[in-house]
């Protein structure tokens, strides 16, 4: 693709960031409350452009950056594609807006999707049985942060801290909630409770009014950038504690975060992590989900070179690690045409 068009994609996606930036606050995340069945998908008529409304994650998390320039790279490379990305809440909020049909295409980790294709967590009897697979990412990790005053080395050391465990409900609170558990705590009784999103939490950090926070996004995220630079700390979590998480969720992976990626690093962090999947409403037209499937794939180096989350993508990894969410017949139809499925 010509530098020239690139140029464009990355203005149009920080001018969206900035925009977006200011109104996150106002942000919240919903059940479902009509079974999962939502408004179809639009018709497309020959020629017409379809409206994709693509929801991402907070305007301070890596999620947005990824989903504003997806759009932007869809809506220059696919003639039938209006695709806009806006904030969200996160994860659950993105899955109940397509369930909903008052979105298309969006991002949530596979944990999140799993469950609502089946009904259970979050979605229990808000089931969506037609949300469909695009394309396995990347791993997010799971990164805890802690002030260098609170004595948090360990996510046993969190019990009875002033800790952020994000809105509740929300993917980043569930994750909270499954490893405080494996850790031995009542959740969330053993922990003084703060339930704010990212951007709060980091101002938080920095001031010292609270010890701790869970972040899930991927590496690096400002928000621990700015945390580690106020004399805060990663902790690690433990090998043996995964193990037992991926007994009963086998979607979890080993994760290390390298030294150095984030100021006052000096050394890498252990951690859990769960591969981002990127997913559609099942009744969006084969032929489109197809071409949006081969120009993200066609332009990934591309889009790699904007945003560190996706550099290093590869089409074989996009149908692994996916906790067996059925794909779209527009994506199948890609992978098979590369050779990824036979």
């Amino acid at each position: 693709m010509k530098k020239s068009l690139w140029k464009k994609i990355a203005a149009v996606a920080f001018a969206g960031v900035i925009t977006v930036g200011m109104l996150a606050g106002c942000g919240g995340s919903k059940k479902a409350d009509n079974g999962g069945s939502g408004k179809p998908a639009q018709t497309q008529a020959a020629g017409d452009k379809m409206k994709i409304n693509f929801p991402t994650a907070s305007a301070s998390g890596a999620l947005y950056a990824v989903g504003a320039a997806i759009c932007n790279n869809w809506n220059q490379t696919v003639p039938t594609v209006n695709a806009a990305s806006q904030a969200s809440a996160g994860g659950i909020e993105n899955l109940n807006m397509v369930s909903d049909g008052e979105a298309q295409v969006s991002i949530a980790i596979s944990s999140n999707v799993y469950q609502c294709l089946n009904g259970t967590d979050s979605f229990d009897g808000h089931a969506y049985k037609d949300i469909k697979a695009v394309a396995g990412l990347y791993l997010n990790p799971n990164q805890v942060v802690a002030t260098d005053a609170s004595g948090i080395n360990s996510l046993a050391d969190v019990k009875g801290k002033h800790f952020a465990v994000a809105s509740a409900g929300s993917s980043v609170y569930n994750e909270c909630m499954t490893h405080f558990t494996a850790a031995g705590l009542k959740f969330p009784d053993d922990i003084n409770a703060e339930f704010i999103n990212f951007t709060g939490a980091s101002d938080m950090l920095q001031n010292g009014t609270i010890d701790g926070a869970w972040i899930m996004s991927g590496a690096p995220a400002s928000a621990v950038s700015q945390a580690l630079t106020s004399k805060c700390h990663l902790i690690n979590i433990d090998d043996k504690l995964i193990e037992t998480l991926q007994q009963k969720y086998p979607w979890y992976v080993k994760y290390t975060i390298p030294a150095g990626t984030y100021p006052n690093q000096n050394a890498e962090i252990h951690t859990s992590a769960i591969k981002m999947l990127m997913f559609c409403r099942g009744d969006l037209p084969e032929d489109l989900v197809y071409q949006m499937t081969k120009s993200f794939w066609e332009h990934i180096d591309e889009l790699g070179a904007s945003q560190k989350n996706l550099k290093g993508l590869k089409p074989a990894d996009a149908v692994k690690d996916i906790a067996n969410i059925p794909l779209h017949k527009g994506a199948e139809k890609y992978y098979k045409e590369i050779g990824v499925l036979k």
